[in-house]
């Protein structure tokens, strides 16, 4: 599984530790890419800014996305991801701390396959973060991961 990538959309540093310590004990060897705003997670998808040159018709496996991003948040993040040809088919997860139910009815609205409300504990934040890997990484079928060059 280590050649699909997931690309992790997060501001919050120790959110980004929590979820590559637990990724690490689950045994989840998968490359996690981290954006920290939405603006990075658009450019690594377009293979933009900072990420220009990248190989883009390869799509990561499964996003993991905050909805509380600076620059670009989210949501917004999401609905880009939805217009795009190359990526509308793209499995999201949001993974945020985001109570709030009309977080959770906008964020399907816009076309997210899953809304995980990250829990407190280590020890939970761990066990959901191994149910997502099993779903994601090894039960789900995704969609083909290449895609033509945009040029």
């Amino acid at each position: 599984m280590k050649d699909k990538v997931i690309l992790l959309a997060e501001d919050n540093p120790d959110d980004v530790e929590l979820t590559i310590r637990a990724f690490r004990k689950n045994h989840i060897s998968n490359e996690v890419i981290v954006a920290k705003d939405g603006a990075e997670a658009l450019a690594y998808l377009h293979g933009t800014g900072m990420y220009a040159g990248r190989d883009i018709t390869v799509i990561p496996v499964v996003v993991l996305l905050d909805l509380k991003l600076p620059k670009i948040d989210g949501l917004e993040v999401l609905k880009v991801i939805r217009q795009n040809e190359f990526t509308k088919l793209l499995p999201v997860v949001i993974l945020t701390s985001s109570a709030e139910q009309q977080d959770v009815i906008n964020g399907y609205n816009l076309g997210a396959n899953s809304y995980i409300r990250k829990p407190v504990d280590f020890e939970q934040f761990t066990e959901a973060i191994k149910s997502l890997g099993l779903y994601w990484l090894v039960w789900n079928e995704p969609p083909p991961t290449k895609r033509k060059s945009e040029g």
